[in-house]
């Protein structure tokens, strides 16, 4: 069965809204659209009214793209103060047929969380890492299987509920319904998860634009994650402090001449701009370059630093991606600094720059979500399927519909 999910990333410095459909395991995408964000600052909604107004604006050109209101997204919220906890529940498999259905799995995750989370915390996700059939019989799909008691063994993730609320009030205000809210780690993750690193502990960065988030994962399960308060703007800070300009230009800079490794930048490459003064200035591409490596350098090397404080065991992959990420020459210095990393790189049409990520990898995640309770899921009903049929030439939407968390998001009720 096919599936259209949409995704909502808020980001400082802009806000993705991606919508894709899962066609034979695949993600085609549908609608991608970014906007400037207002009202946010470090990924937290600081000014609900000038918020609602850059939401606005994604959501229309979304609509636009697909031919069709978008009513119903998951969505990334900050994963500061993240905390993860295992835990374990079970339930009994009461049906006539003694087969585990995708109820007595909601049942047992349940039962794993039930009374463990404060009531100051908000819980966003809970990942498996087995079920136990009969206190016995170890699998990760329990699904048709037949059972007396079905255990569930998983790693409960909960975040302030200030990282939640205020995200999930404004666009219940725009008219929006939020099906799931989880940290945009688990995006980066399943953008870029294969089945080896399924196996393995590793770590992902994401240097975004405010700032930077380091998790890491074992055997395909987020453990701790940690958030660095620097990113993108300070190098446009930089550039804007050093050459007296304004950030449009510095971003500009950035984004045209300045390359992430100066010892590949041509002191006879350079750009005119106007500084804050209104004089006319030369940048040349080295000295930019020297700025933006500087600083980058720093950022790296912090999350070099945060990866060992976070976990003892021997890392076996780093994938970096976000949005800096584009910068030219990135994988020089990320070279320099951890040898053995990657660049994460968004290869989906539609969607082809890493500022995408978290967004892209999200529908991912909420689609393995369903398909371990074999669920199916479309934010759009039947009578929609058939009028977005008629544009995209997609058809047999299901209009089934599943909330996103615990007696409230993640859940059915």
């Amino acid at each position: 069965m096919r599936k259209i999910i949409a995704s909502l990333d808020i980001g400082n410095h802009t806000i993705k809204l991606v919508v894709g459909e899962i066609v034979r395991g695949k993600l085609n995408i549908l609608a991608c659209v970014d906007v400037p964000s207002r009202g946010i600052k470090k990924g937290f909604i600081v000014n609900p009214e000038s918020a609602m107004e850059a939401l606005d604006e994604a959501f229309k050109k979304g609509e636009e793209q697909i031919g069709l209101p978008i009513k119903k997204v998951i969505v990334s919220v900050p994963s500061n103060g993240m905390e993860c906890f295992l835990s374990e529940g079970y339930t009994s498999i009461n049906n006539e047929s003694g087969i585990v259905t995708s109820n007595d799995i909601i049942r047992s995750m349940q039962a794993a969380v039930y009374n463990k989370v404060m009531d100051n915390r908000e819980l966003v996700t809970i990942l498996p890492t087995k079920f136990l059939i009969n206190d016995s019989i170890v699998t990760s799909t329990p699904l048709s299987m037949e059972a007396e008691k079905l255990n569930v063994k998983a790693v409960v993730v909960t975040v302030p509920k200030k990282n939640v609320t205020p995200i999930v009030k404004v666009l219940e205000k725009f008219g929006i319904e939020v099906v799931d809210v989880t940290v945009g780690s688990l995006g980066d993750y399943y953008e870029f998860r294969d089945s080896k690193k399924d196996t393995e502990v590793g770590a992902v960065i994401n240097i975004g634009a405010s700032k930077t988030t380091v998790s890491i994962f074992n055997k395909g399960i987020i453990t701790s994650s940690e958030v660095i308060d620097m990113g993108g703007d300070n190098i446009d800070y930089d550039l804007g402090y050093v050459y007296k300009i304004n950030r449009k230009n510095a971003i500009n800079i950035k984004e045209v001449i300045a390359l992430a490794d100066k010892n590949l930048a041509q002191a006879n490459e350079s750009v005119i701009v106007e500084d804050k003064n209104g004089d006319k200035i030369k940048i040349n591409q080295y000295s930019a370059s020297e700025i933006v490596m500087s600083r980058l350098e720093e950022i790296l090397n912090l999350a070099k630093k945060q990866i060992n404080l976070l976990t003892k065991k021997q890392i076996s992959y780093i994938i970096v991606t976000g949005g800096v990420t584009e910068t030219t020459e990135f994988k020089n210095i990320l070279d320099y600094i951890f040898k053995d990393a990657t660049v994460g790189e968004v290869k989906e049409i539609g969607a082809r720059h890493n500022k995408y990520a978290t967004a892209v990898g999200l529908i991912k995640y909420y689609d393995s979500r369903l398909r371990l309770r074999n669920r199916d899921f479309s934010i759009f009903s039947l009578d929609e399927q058939e009028e977005l049929s008629g544009i995209h030439k997609k058809v047999n939407i299901s209009e089934d519909s599943i909330l996103g968390k615990l007696f409230g998001y993640f859940f059915d009720n």
